[in-house]
């Protein structure tokens, strides 16, 4: 772990320069693009002169995109996270290392050129190859493997966004599909790093400034932010389905796939000349939602067109991320809810900053199911962390809406429409739970080592016969190992030597406390299906067997999946009776 833990810390440290570059890249083709001027500092693309010439920016950017995929890597398609997810699900967390530098230049080029998308994909999934090609490069496990990539993806989130602890969070519920330990120390040291990074080349403040401080609100208000979160839940769920309708659009298109993006593109440039805000990252718009400096017909602009530019683009299959796009749609519908709340009854305590900090969170939650990383993520980039409560009701409830009428996520469902299933619980190992003792068969049938072979055959033993295993030991009773009971009957082994002679080397021996996963570890290592059980104190031997093992799991997978229906009518009559 020590050497997995400094591998993820140096990852980092690249991953934060590398984050760095990629903005100046980002602003860089941004500037040339809409303003003819190599500058390396942000430019808003919102503020070109261009006029109706500015719709062919984002078409020239999509063709160039489109080529870097055909000719490059069709792997650089997409907002990262969910090809992050399928390399570490089917492919033994292996990515390509060409994705390193194709991803975020195929994505500065996409962003730079009006894409409506976030640097956050991208530097995530940069992040992601740069460590899986670390973990290549060191010829480690595919587990250890898989710790690299995600301390390099969420280490990207954490250079972007000063997030640390979300970027920990994003691990866990999205990447790595565990917790413990072993996992989350590297990730947390590399998300740390990257933290100071983003201190060191960024600066120290939130991204999201809010420019006031933000009140706890009361109960009432609260109630009301769980109702925003749930219909915050509801959009996202149509904006999962919508995304996924356009990009099935595309896949009818029978042009090649390659000029999709470009497609895309001409969408995006034509809704960029009606709202210059849609184009590019637009940072800047979550920070004057968030602050509630914008007219309603601005924030109803932004939320309406700005996820028109988005799916388009996305369904397009260019690259680029989802995070800030989400952040910008959730944060202007939960403006434009609260302005309605705030119109409907005034004086409830709901303003329309909380209101917008509730619904980019709840939108994220909604569309990701990451409700820990939402609600963290939402904290740790404005610095209204006496939101908590809001966000905590708001994204529960979005995040249940989510979950009763989506099967998949936005991050989730392309892959599983490849047939790949994600992870989406964190229940406990069953054979952790269980002793060997409890399951195995014990067995009285014990033969000293010097017993003659000839001896046995004389005798007709009906507990080996059904076992099929005898338990072989020495002067002090102690287990030396099995003899099987077939090979001792057929005649195999001089008559004149002693039964120990025909023990199986093969079979391991394994304590009766030990766990059902010890067990198991034991006997594939040995490459059989059989282990000797020595017995502790009164305890008989035995033998346990792979066979024992999956008839306790599934005894048990069926006693926690049986349930009793809740019958209150039934309870009180149980108490009156006790009584």
């Amino acid at each position: 772990m020590g050497v997995i833990s400094a591998a993820s810390i140096l990852i980092a440290v690249c991953v934060s320069f590398i984050a760095r570059l990629l903005i100046y890249l980002i602003n860089l083709v941004t500037a040339v693009a809409f303003y003819q001027d190599p500058l390396l500092q942000h430019v808003s693309p919102a503020n070109n002169s261009l006029g109706i010439f500015v719709v062919m920016v984002p078409v020239v950017g999509g063709v160039v995109v489109g080529l870097m995929a055909l000719y490059g890597s069709k792997a650089i398609r997409g907002h990262g996270i969910p090809e992050a997810m399928e390399q570490i699900l089917t492919n033994q967390s292996k990515i390509k290392p060409s994705i390193t530098y194709l991803k975020p230049v195929s994505s500065a080029i996409a962003i730079g050129t009006g894409g409506p998308f976030g640097a956050e994909g991208p530097i995530i999934a940069t992040g992601g190859a740069l460590g899986s090609t670390i973990g290549q490069i060191l010829n480690i496990s595919h587990h250890e493997r898989k710790i690299l990539l995600a301390a390099g993806a969420t280490a990207g989130m954490s250079a972007i966004f000063g997030s640390p602890v979300a970027a920990v969070f994003l691990a866990i519920e999205l990447l790595l599909f565990e917790f413990s330990p072993v996992t989350i120390i590297p990730v947390a040291l590399a998300c740390v790093t990257a933290a100071a990074g983003h201190r060191y080349l960024f600066g120290t403040g939130p991204v999201f400034a809010i420019g006031h401080v933000v009140e706890a609100p009361g109960n009432a208000a609260l109630l009301i932010y769980g109702v925003i979160g749930s219909m915050i839940g509801l959009g996202a769920v149509g904006v999962t389905k919508i995304v996924y309708f356009i990009e099935d659009m595309f896949e009818r298109l029978p042009a090649h796939w390659m000029w999709w993006p470009a497609i895309g593109g001409l969408f995006v440039g034509i809704i960029g000349y009606f709202s210059p805000r849609t184009l590019g990252v637009g940072y800047e718009n979550i920070t004057d939602v968030l602050s509630g400096s914008l007219t309603v017909q601005v924030v109803l602009s932004l939320c309406i067109l700005k996820f028109a530019s988005w799916a388009i683009a996305l369904g397009s299959g260019t690259s680029g991320g989802t995070l800030a796009p989400l952040l910008t749609i959730g944060g202007a519908a939960g403006a434009l809810l609260g302005s309605l709340v705030m119109f409907c009854f005034p004086g409830c305590g709901v303003t329309v900053s909380m209101s917008a900090l509730v619904g980019m969170a709840a939108m994220f939650a909604g569309a990701s199911r990451a409700l820990l990383t939402s609600i963290i993520f939402a904290l740790e980039t404005t610095g209204a962390f006496g939101a908590l409560l809001p966000l905590l009701v708001s994204c529960t409830a979005s995040f249940f809406v989510s979950f009763s009428l989506m099967e998949n996520t936005i991050m989730t469902e392309k892959i599983a429409r490849r047939g790949i299933k994600t992870p989406d619980t964190y229940e406990q190992d069953i054979l952790e739970h269980i002793r060997v003792e409890q399951v195995m068969k014990p067995t009285c049938t014990e033969l000293h080592e010097n017993t003659l072979i000839g001896e046995v055959h004389k005798t007709k033993n009906d507990v080996a016969s059904a076992s099929g295993h005898f338990m072989v030991v020495d002067d002090n009773h102690r287990l030396l190992g099995i003899v099987n009971g077939h090979a001792l009957y057929s005649g195999q082994g001089d008559p004149t030597e002693g039964v120990g002679s025909l023990i199986d080397a093969k079979i391991p021996q394994v304590n009766a406390t030990d766990t059902l996963k010890a067990a198991l570890r034991t006997m594939t290592n040995a490459g059989t299906d059989v282990a000797a059980v020595r017995g502790t104190g009164d305890n008989r031997m035995g033998v346990v067997t792979q066979s024992d093992i999956f008839s306790a799991y599934r005894a048990d997978m069926e006693k926690h999946q049986r349930s009793t229906p809740i019958s209150l009518k039934r309870n009180l009559l149980k108490m009156w009776i006790r009584r």
